[in-house]
């Protein structure tokens, strides 16, 4: 049983650490939006590079997270963690450097690489190193700093781009790696799970996961071209996908069991995941650029007029969760998304000359609010619609989906909306589109409402509870790791 107490100097290395790795991923994913236009600029990028800048790192944490909580159990908790900051410091450095926009696109890849091994990494740790009596108050500070850390990140990016410039963004990435790994390697112990993983790595289910969201995202960002090859790369990414269903069917060991899909609560909340969660992909990667580009923000106010959003998940995510749980999901789950598609709707009066207090700020608070109605509650549900046992397994699953979802939508919305190549270098064209992708996001979030009011049931009296009460990470829900006396959580 694991004895570090909170208390101890050893208690409190281990959750500098782990808060110093998670920071990072979760600083990267709330600042590079806000440096995109300066980015283009500066390495005449089109619109599909800047979706790219942001996909091509959603997509190999998105695929790879599960696979990467899993090699922590098998090979150290740990030592994958390490392994994983290192990467993903070394990938920042590659990014910050980057001479052109193609070899800035590879590293954010191998970014999501570093992420997808630290980020359920982090959690693994505490819940394995901490005495059961001071587990939860070391999930709840790791949560809170982790969401201090989202909320001021749009800041520290726009102060970055509008000072030293956008390659700082990243690069920043690299003292904050150089302090966590030594007190990693110094303080934190080691813990494994090897009993959970016993069989082969489901490498082959993680490369045609990865590879269908590549091909589809390769499709939808080029779409506007409706070449031959095109046509070709959406048909191989569904055959992808198609295989990758076949594999996870009939392997021992999956990445994604089948069989937890057979709880209808679980695949319906998953569905309301997807929904919601790509309206959230699609609206803040496109209002970092609407406050440059036509409303004529620097960066610094664009990242800093984001803040309410973060700042009230912080203050009542954990209230919110308190109210789902006694009221159950089903209005929480519906009330939520609609609060947020009126937030996006409201969206629309941001244009040329926007006034932060009554045009921007209103539609942040009414998102910000719905927000919080909508995540813990969806956690909980999550939770709650399968056995203790596969908990961490679940909430792995729920926010993969999310990522996914923020992917696909960063890569669709562009085009359904009429973006050209060349739009965010003017604000007209730009402002006429942004409107069509807010109406579009509200619908999106309309239809996960509409899915939750009619399909969501409150859970079982005994069901699991989240143990991240407090989250301010906007691009997917939290993590939550594997049960006391249980298997792991992340994936075999």
């Amino acid at each position: 049983m694991p004895d570090v107490r909170l208390a101890s100097p050893q208690g409190r290395w281990i959750l500098l650490t782990t808060v110093l790795g998670s920071s990072m991923a979760l600083l990267d994913s709330t600042v590079v939006n806000v440096a995109l236009p300066r980015m283009g600029q500066d390495l005449d990028a089109d619109l599909a590079a800047l979706q790219w800048t942001v996909n091509a790192y959603m997509l190999t944490l998105a695929g790879l997270i599960l696979l990467g909580g899993a090699l922590g159990d098998r090979f150290g908790r740990r030592k994958v963690f390490v392994i994983g900051v290192v990467w993903f410091a070394v990938a920042s450095l590659l990014c910050g450097l980057a001479p052109n926009v193609g070899i800035l696109i590879a590293a954010r890849a191998l970014q999501g690489v570093g992420g997808a091994l630290l980020t359920p990494g982090s959690l693994a740790l505490i819940q394995a190193s901490f005495h059961p009596d001071d587990r939860a108050r070391a999930v709840g500070l790791w949560s809170g700093f982790g969401g201090i850390g989202a909320a001021v990140g749009p800041f520290v990016g726009g102060y970055l781009v509008d000072g030293p410039g956008w390659r700082w963004v990243f690069l920043l990435n690299v003292p904050l790696a150089l302090l966590c790994v030594p007190v990693a390697t110094r303080h934190v112990p080691e813990s494994g799970d090897g009993r959970a993983h016993q069989g082969r790595f489901d490498v082959l289910g993680a490369a045609l996961g990865a590879l269908s969201l590549a091909l589809v995202t390769y499709a939808l960002i080029e779409a506007r071209e409706g070449s031959l090859p095109v046509i070709v790369t959406a048909g191989a990414g569904v055959a992808a996908g198609v295989a990758f269903v076949h594999v996870e069917r009939r392997r021992p060991d999956p990445m994604m069991p089948p069989e937890i899909f057979a709880s209808r609560q679980f695949t319906v909340v998953n569905l309301v995941t997807l929904c919601v969660y790509a309206a959230f992909g699609g609206f803040f990667f496109l209002i970092a650029l609407q406050l440059q580009v036509v409303s004529g923000y620097s960066a610094l106010a664009a990242g800093t007029a984001l803040l309410p959003i973060t700042v009230l998940m912080l203050l009542l995510s954990s209230r919110a969760g308190a109210l789902g749980e006694r009221i159950g999901p089903r209005i929480p789950l519906t009330v939520g998304p609609l609060l947020c598609a009126a937030g996006m709707l409201l969206a629309l009066r941001v244009g040329p000359d926007a006034s932060y207090v009554f045009d921007v700020l209103p539609a942040l608070l009414v998102l910000g609010l719905g927000m919080v109605t909508l995540v813990a509650p969806l956690t909980a549900t999550v939770l709650a619609s399968v056995a203790t046992e596969h908990a961490g397994l679940a909430s792995g699953i729920n926010n993969a989906a999310a990522r996914a979802a923020g992917l696909i939508a960063v890569a669709a919305l562009p085009l359904i909306a009429g973006m050209g190549p060349e739009a965010y270098r003017s604000a007209a064209q730009f402002d006429d589109a942004f409107g069509t992708a807010m109406v579009v996001c509200a619908a999106t979030l309309v239809a996960g409402a509409a899915l939750a009011h009619t399909t969501i049931r409150r859970p079982a009296p005994d069901c699991n509870h989240p143990e991240c009460r407090t989250h301010g990470c906007v691009t997917a829900p939290p993590l939550e790791g594997e049960r006391e006396g249980e298997g792991s959580g992340a994936g075999s």
